[in-house]
């Protein structure tokens, strides 16, 4: 693996963007960086896909189109690069932009395997960049930062109890798409590509986990990875959580739910949130100091991808690394990592047990399926 090109200093004018992959989740990309002219440029587009590529710069004005990434890395020298692929595709396109002297936002999951994602990692260019950013975009909305802000001040005391609830509903025909469902191409079912959005927020919210408990199974769906996993989280803050990742839920549910010392939070929503989906409930005795902290903070964001896509370009303007960085895209991969692993092997599984002897730390399913 190349070094990375020296970066050239922090951009001097609107990030010139280029995203890779012009499939759906592309179009949230596109559309956030269009809404941020003073910001970002989109300067080229990639995919394999010559009709969809075409479709895509015609929707977008996207000035350049190529076929092969290296091709539009080398000639169009982009600054920032979204890779929006499918997960098998990730390790490789991320390092060949990093290589390349480019910073990089990936959609989740950044990898198959906490192996793979401390290899891009490892790609970094160090404190000058380019930098490894993961589309996390549920911590950005005004709505969590309150939480946040609320939870550091001490204002809601210390969090006790919580649930993570990731409840949606995929049909068989949505997994005939081939790389769907697989170990080898997607890493793992909802645990991994639905669930870690809401797992990765209540990590942002709750801080380090230090034990998981967890069942995984085939409830329903001719697939080789799971489509219900179910966990208790302990975290090291003392709080214990359940986290619930299904596909097979035909009321589909996005819930995230804190019961504070002084006061419960909850968020319902499905596939993003505004600050109308959150829901705060004073403990007796705390209704004035609650209630005035949470009318008080930050409101008017919500959770699309344009408020962590400002955020990453607003970083890279000022020579600093994007968020979500490797480093907090590692934990929440850990945690996956580890209900796999406590799944399968029948235990308790803390962040320790998946160094690189583990054999959930190269693959989700530890090296072969478990049914």
């Amino acid at each position: 693996m190349s070094t990375p090109s020296p970066a050239a200093g922090p951009p001097t004018g609107p990030v010139r963007v280029a995203l890779v992959g012009t499939g759906n989740i592309a179009r949230f990309h596109a559309e956030a960086l269009r809404s941020l002219p003073e910001q970002a440029e989109i300067v080229a587009a990639v995919d394999v896909d010559t009709e969809a590529l075409s479709a895509f710069r015609s929707r977008f004005a996207v000035p350049a189109g190529y076929t092969d990434l290296t091709e539009m890395l080398d000639r169009e020298r982009p600054e920032l690069v979204h890779v929006c692929t499918p997960p098998g595709l990730h390790r490789s396109q991320v390092e060949a932009c990093l290589g390349a002297g480019a910073s990089v936002l990936v959609e989740k999951p950044p990898a198959l395997s906490l192996a793979e994602a401390e290899k891009m990692a490892a790609a970094e260019g160090g404190e000058r960049g380019p930098w490894m950013a993961t589309v996390f975009q549920h911590r950005f909305g005004s709505g969590a930062r309150r939480v946040r802000a609320l939870a550091e001040a001490g204002v809601l005391g210390r969090p006790l109890v919580a649930a993570c609830h990731t409840t949606w509903f995929r049909p068989q025909e949505y997994f005939d798409v081939p790389w769907r469902g697989r170990w080898e191409t997607e890493g793992g079912g909802p645990t991994m590509g639905h669930g870690i959005h809401q797992m990765d927020l209540l990590l942002s919210l709750l801080g380090e986990w230090t034990e998981v408990s967890a069942v995984a199974r085939r409830q329903a769906r001719d697939i080789e990875t799971e489509d219900v996993s179910l966990a208790r989280v302990d975290f090291a803050g003392g709080a214990v959580a359940s986290v619930v990742n299904s596909l097979v839920s035909p009321q589909e549910e996005s819930r995230i739910r804190i019961d504070f010392e002084r006061a419960t939070v909850e968020l319902v929503h499905l596939y993003g949130y505004g600050d109308d989906n959150w829901r705060i409930t004073p403990a007796p005795g705390y209704e004035d100091e609650v209630t005035a902290a949470w009318e008080g903070g930050e409101w008017g964001t919500d959770s699309g991808h344009r408020a962590q896509v400002s955020q990453v370009l607003a970083a890279l303007r000022g020579g600093t690394a994007p968020p979500v960085t490797s480093a907090e895209s590692l934990r929440t991969m850990r945690l996956v990592a580890g209900v796999y692993a406590s799944a399968f092997q029948g235990r308790p599984v803390t962040p320790a047990d998946l160094g690189p002897e583990s054999p959930f730390h190269t693959r989700m399913d530890g090296g072969g399926v478990r049914w």
